[in-house]
């Protein structure tokens, strides 16, 4: 059998290794150097001066292989290429298979199908009522407020939609999607994406979120965005005075990897924060990016520095052209196991799988249930030692009985 143990030199590096992703650093300004501040720090400049073709990739990039040659000049056919002056800052230039670099340049095998491949793999056009409204679980909706974001990450699950480089033709109805919310009084929650809606105006956000608020039965709005990852000069104090006034708002964040978490989003993910906006972040399981153990606990534990608590990561979704970017399910659950038990549980995402023609979100655990039956339920712990737990015997109560006490005892409180 092989030596497997690691001399204490190497521990050093590894440990190193690991400390540096969890370092906090400015994204820099790389070939924008000269751009004054006024410029660089206006989100609206930002989004001018993407990079968008071939030639602007070329132009800031030492090194391009073929592969995303090639993707870059099909790339507009798709999904469009589109990355901020800001992310692209986090490239390593000259090599393709830098993490950050493979989210969102081109690349030749996007045009590569399998058999499993889908252009809706959520499903979502058929559980769509009015256009841009997603009804299709119980008590939510999702609500499509645009097409287009700061940047395209190439495995996007809408990249049917998002652009419009396919000619999807996506028109959002502002007017017919809020008039079916308020029609369906058994939703309580909304959850605005797109697209990215901070790409709205501040006007115009203020305007839905103000609309939905005046919908009685509506609890509580969630906003989906990787633009403070993409883009966080959009984070500024008059966006968040503005969001302050729709509590209970919450908001979801997109981070892949530990190097996306830069001074500037942890500064802007702290301006939610203060503004009262708990915020939790969404990752994909992505090949060459965070299908790794030491990524992903960097990632997962610089998330909680920023003030954001893990809570999904996603299996990738079965998007046409997207089968390079895809891990094994069994990589998932490996890394899982490898979390679960060795960082602080507010840390450990749930990883899932959106079942594939719009089944909705499926758990996705390592085995820790080894038998159950009506005696016991023995159980692997994170360490593997097995334990044993006497199971008990369920009384006959009904979950009516349970309401009408709990109803009971409200009106008693009440009267006293």
């Amino acid at each position: 059998m092989a030596d497997e143990t690691f001399s204490e030199q190497e521990l050093s590096r590894v440990s190193e290794e690991f400390l540096s992703l969890k370092r906090f650093t400015s994204g820099g300004r790389g070939p924008w150097h000269a751009v004054p501040d006024s410029d660089w720090n206006d989100w609206k400049w930002q989004l001018k001066h993407r990079i968008n073709n071939l030639e602007h990739l070329e132009a800031n990039l030492t090194y391009l292989s073929a592969e995303e040659i090639q993707g870059a000049e099909l790339a507009n056919t798709k999904l469009a290429l589109g990355i901020t002056p800001y992310f692209f800052n986090l490239m390593d230039t000259s090599n393709p298979r830098c993490p950050i670099r493979r989210q969102v340049v081109p690349r030749v095998e996007e045009t590569h199908q399998t058999s499993w491949d889908m252009s809706d793999p959520c499903g979502e056009d058929d559980h769509s009522p009015v256009p841009g409204l997603v009804h299709r679980y119980p008590d939510r909706v999702l609500f499509l407020v645009t097409d287009r974001c700061a940047a395209y990450c190439r495995y996007c699950t809408r990249s049917r939609l998002v652009s419009n480089a396919s000619g999807y033709g996506f028109t959002p109805d502002y007017q017919r999607q809020i008039d079916y919310i308020r029609r369906h009084p058994e939703i309580r929650d909304v959850l605005l994406s797109g697209g990215d809606p901070l790409l709205l105006s501040d006007t115009k956000l203020e305007f839905l979120l103000k609309s939905l608020r005046d919908i009685p039965h509506l609890e509580f709005i969630r906003i989906g965005s990787r633009i403070p990852i993409f883009l966080p000069q959009r984070i500024t104090p008059d966006l968040c005075e503005m969001l302050k006034q729709f509590h209970p708002l919450f908001m979801s964040i997109h981070t892949n990897h530990p190097r996306e978490l830069t001074l500037e989003v942890k500064e802007g993910l702290e301006r939610l924060a203060n503004a009262g906006i708990p915020l939790g972040n969404q990752s994909v399981l992505l090949r060459g990016v965070n299908d790794s153990v030491p990524i992903m606990k960097a990632l997962i534990q610089k998330l909680l520095m920023c003030r954001v608590r893990p809570y999904y990561l996603y299996q990738c979704d079965l998007i046409s052209g997207s089968s390079h970017l895809r891990t094994s399910v069994r990589k998932g659950i490996e890394i899982m196991r490898q979390l679960r038990g060795h960082t602080t549980g507010y840390a450990v995402p749930q990883y899932v799988i959106d079942a594939p023609g719009g089944g909705g979100k499926v758990p996705i655990n390592p085995e820790y249930i080894l038998s159950h039956n009506n005696e016991r339920v023995v159980i692997r712990n994170f360490e593997g030692k097995v334990f044993e737990y006497p199971e008990q015997v369920d009384l006959p109560e009904t979950q009516e009985d349970s309401i009408a006490c709990c109803s009971q005892t409200a009106e008693g409180i009440s009267q006293d």
